[in-house]
């Protein structure tokens, strides 16, 4: 069984539409002195390149780049059918068309040509170089040496004054660290004020306790 064929409205408005453009400008072609095919080529023209900017102009909507040349060519090929549908309303004289009107139409292929060739080849727009992030600062960070165990002291006989705990070596900073450590320092006194303190410093360099307090008192 077939289907049941419904028609269309706006399909037999745009075919009602077209045929009489396209009648329009056969007759304008032919009174401008483009007889036989040449006279049923330009309707053809127009309406093709019409279609075409149209068609650019959505793709380049959907890729989200500049339309400003399909809008420019799709305003040429309007203004061509409009033109020959409003000079074929008794406007214009077809017995006596003005050379201008001939110049015109004698011009429209070329014109049409080039407005073909730019639609369909346009280069596409390279797309944007990503900017390079910026590298990190690699720091080689000496491992803390490892502390010296305490001896065992005996216990001190009455009345001796027992002894004291030998003092921990210092820690060893390196030049690099240290470099970049006063460059934060420069940048926390910049924003806040005030000098940082060995927590501060050691939370941005993510050092030990030791070495951010060696930093501290170096930086001092």
């Amino acid at each position: 069984m077939f289907a049941k064929l419904r028609p269309d409205a706006v399909l037999v408005q745009a075919v009602i539409a077209g045929a009489l453009s396209f009648a329009h400008l056969h007759d304008l072609a032919a009174a401008a002195g483009q007889d036989g095919w040449k006279a049923w080529a330009y309707p053809i023209s127009v309406d093709l390149l019409l279609v075409a900017a149209w068609h650019r102009l959505r793709r380049l909507r959907d890729e989200e780049e500049p339309t400003r040349s399909a809008w420019t060519w799709f305003a040429v090929a309007l203004a061509a059918s409009l033109g020959a549908n409003v000079a074929t309303a008794g406007l214009l004289d077809l017995d006596a068309v003005p050379a201008w009107l001939r110049i015109l139409v004698a011009g429209w292929p070329a014109l049409a040509f080039l407005g073909g060739t730019l639609l369909a080849h346009s280069p596409a727009e390279p797309p944007a170089e990503p900017v390079d992030d910026i590298e990190p600062v690699v720091l080689e960070v000496e491992p803390e040496p490892p502390a010296e165990p305490v001896a065992e002291i005996p216990a001190p006989e009455p009345p001796a004054t027992p002894a004291l705990p030998a003092p921990a070596p210092p820690v060893a900073v390196p030049d690099a660290l240290l470099e970049y450590a006063r460059k934060v320092a420069t940048d926390h006194e910049t924003r806040t004020g005030g000098p940082i303190d060995p927590d501060t410093l050691r939370t941005r360099l993510g050092v030990p306790a030791p070495m951010a307090e060696a930093i501290a008192l170096q930086l001092a």
